[in-house]
């Protein structure tokens, strides 16, 4: 990808359907080409892409490794590092990285100058193209060095006592600007790298370019009195102790699935007013070697045949375009309890009613993602969805005189007609969060979906989510988010459907089912059954607004090392507003005199990762609509990233 710094925009995407991967590019000094290595096929060469004439040109074709390939002054060399000159590719024997100097013009390569027996890597041209720099440790500390082409003297420029480091140890850690000469390296120290810059830097050249004979090498180290070569000879025999190639045969790869995971299972038993009762679960996890393929199998039971979970998922990664379905039925079941005290053949008995409905939704879905990088996609989904409703009343009436079961009814009552539906959607996704270890700390996410439904309903769902991460100082994230769903159409009000609710925990904080009571509801004279503070969170359309300050607690105190400290403990304060409505509820915000007010709340949090598996979170929020409560807290548990 090409991107316009001036401008802050993408100005062109290059697509490279041959290579695997392209890494280190290189303008050319005239700005129309870029060279780069090129991974193909689990082997690194160069390549030069023309800008201009939009081809692909492959410079090397080999076993040895091509890497970190920059332009000279002058546009007819490339210098790269490479193991040519230093690897025996018959026995097995991968020798140290060394410069490579490749002419553009007759396509020979031949060795630049350097130090025998020291790693080579991330050369540099000075501006006038009469010198090399690069990275070398023929102590075992890695330093920057500077080679005189014309005559191949080498010496030194920096001496550091940990060395010049990067990421990997083979990953670029210094740059020379191509007018002023300055040279940038980095250096890994307090548990980050920082940057250093040097002027002048042949000023400082004169350093010998290797330790006296008879020194032990750093890496070698202790005990310094040490002079026999035997961990040298060692460290320089990649072969040692690998079987030969003819014990073990060789059978090309055929992706077979095999059970990887087993999910915690569960099994319940138990009785209560209305009998006796089973659940339980498993799920099982199946994939091939690469992770090309993956099957996974859920299976839930709670009670009856008709409280049956059943998922069965499969997703093919094997190309660029991902596919995959899932079949499934899913039960939802919600409810009320109700007793009191009644009448039955002359006797005062007790009586408990419970009534259920039941919502079971049984999908076929297929689904198909293509990434357009590594942090965009498409994702396609098309399918069926069969939706059935179940409503039961169940009774029991108990003598207060004998504590005799007098009365056990079971009746399914009239429930709403069934819902066979088609499904689709489209949604593009976009990625680049980076994820510490309780939430997201840098980068934004954002999808744009729109899914049509028909059949027996006919609407359009839109989803908007945007969420954006950035760091004002470390160690303080700043989060916000923008998210809106709605139903669109005819159907997307039928009273079928559930509602979509505020109050969920990852929506407005405040606002669960489980906090609610009688006392708050307060019903108009004109409508008793109501519950003005509960209803103004239910829509066929929402919209949510958050934003949350949030930083490793144990980190800011100091309470140990690195970015989380003593423990991944993360501390937040935030807050959160809302809105949902419908078409016979107008909102009233931005100057409009609806009938639905937005709610809002506000708190503090606490993250904490449990060792991976999950990550709990505990609010103490103040909800600000609901003139009967105070501060309330609310406990979630996710699953481990």
């Amino acid at each position: 990808s090409l991107y316009d710094v001036e401008r802050g925009k993408m100005e062109r995407e290059v697509r490279l359907s041959t290579l695997d991967e392209a890494l280190n590019p290189s303008w050319s000094p005239d700005g129309k080409q870029i060279a780069f290595a090129g991974l193909t096929g689990g082997l690194s060469d160069l390549f030069v892409y023309d800008l201009e004439a939009d081809r692909l040109d492959r410079l090397t074709t080999d076993p040895f490794a091509d890497l970190q390939p920059v332009w000279s002054p002058d546009g007819r060399t490339l210098a790269f590092a490479t193991d040519r000159f230093t690897t025996d590719t018959t026995d097995l024997d991968i020798g140290q990285y060394r410069i490579g100097l490749a002419d553009l013009s007759s396509g020979q390569v031949r060795p630049g100058p350097g130090i025998e027996g020291a790693r080579h890597i991330n050369p540099q041209w000075s501006p006038d193209g009469a010198s090399l720099y690069f990275i070398a440790e023929p102590d075992g500390i890695a330093n920057v060095y500077r080679a005189d082409l014309a005559g191949g003297a080498v010496s030194q420029v920096t001496d550091l006592f940990t060395g010049v480091s990067g990421i990997t140890e083979t990953s670029p850690a210094l740059s020379v600007a191509q007018q002023s000469g300055k040279l940038v390296y980095s250096v890994f120290r307090a548990n980050g790298y920082e940057l250093y810059t040097i002027e002048s830097p042949q000023g400082l050249a004169g350093a010998p370019a290797a330790p006296p004979a008879g020194l032990p090498r750093a890496p070698l180290l202790p005990p310094v009195e040490r002079r026999n070569a035997l961990l040298a000879d060692l460290l320089e025999n990649p072969g040692l102790g690998l079987p030969r190639g003819t014990e073990f045969a060789v059978h090309p790869y055929h992706a077979g699935i095999s059970l990887t995971y087993v999910g915690r299972p569960s099994l319940v038993a138990g009785s209560n007013q209305f009998g006796t009762f089973v659940g339980g679960g498993a799920s099982l996890y199946f994939s091939d070697l690469l992770g090309n393929h993956n099957l996974v199998t859920a299976l839930q039971v709670n009670g009856g045949l008709k409280d049956v979970t059943a998922v069965v998922g499969y997703q093919n990664l094997r190309n660029r375009l991902n596919w995959g379905g899932t079949v499934q039925q899913i039960p939802y079941v919600t409810g009320n309890y109700a007793s009191g005290l009644d009448t039955f053949n002359g006797q005062t008995v007790f009586v408990e009613e419970q009534f259920l409905f039941r919502q079971t939704n049984r999908d076929v879905i297929g689904q198909v993602s293509y990434p357009f990088s590594e942090v965009q996609r498409i994702d396609l989904q098309a399918g069926y969805s069969n939706i059935s409703f179940d409503r039961e009343l169940r009774t029991q009436a108990t003598s207060l005189l004998t504590g005799e079961l007098l009365i056990d009814d079971k009746q399914d009552l009239p429930a709403p007609s069934s819902l066979n539906l088609g499904l689709g959607s489209m949604a593009l996704v976009y990625d680049n969060s980076f994820f510490g270890a309780t939430s997201p700390i840098l980068g934004q996410r954002y999808r744009l979906e729109v899914a049509p439904t028909f059949g027996s309903l006919s609407y359009i769902g839109a989803l908007v989510d945007y969420r954006k991460y950035f760091m004002p100082a470390r160690p303080f994230t700043f989060a916000t988010r923008l998210l809106h769903y709605g139903r669109y159409g005819n159907g997307g009000e039928d009273p079928r459907l559930q509602p979509l609710f505020l109050g969920y925990p990852g929506l407005v904080r405040g606002y669960s089912y489980g906090s609610f009571n009688g006392a708050e509801c307060l019903p108009p004279p004109s409508d008793p059954n109501a519950c003005p503070v509960f209803d103004q969170l239910l829509g066929s359309r929402i919209v949510v607004a958050n934003a949350e300050l949030r930083f490793p607690l144990f980190g800011v105190l100091g309470i140990g090392s690195g970015y989380y400290g003593a423990f991944p403990l993360e501390l937040a304060v935030f807050g959160d507003g809302g809105l949902a409505w419908d078409t016979a509820n107008d909102p009233s915000v931005f100057g409009l005199n609806g009938t639905r007010d937005p709610v809002f709340s506000a708190g503090v949090g606490l993250r904490i990762n449990l060792l991976g598996f999950a990550v709990a979170e505990i609010d103490f929020v103040r909800p600000f609509d609901r003139p009967n409560k105070g501060w309330i807290w609310q406990f979630e548990l996710q699953p481990g990233f």
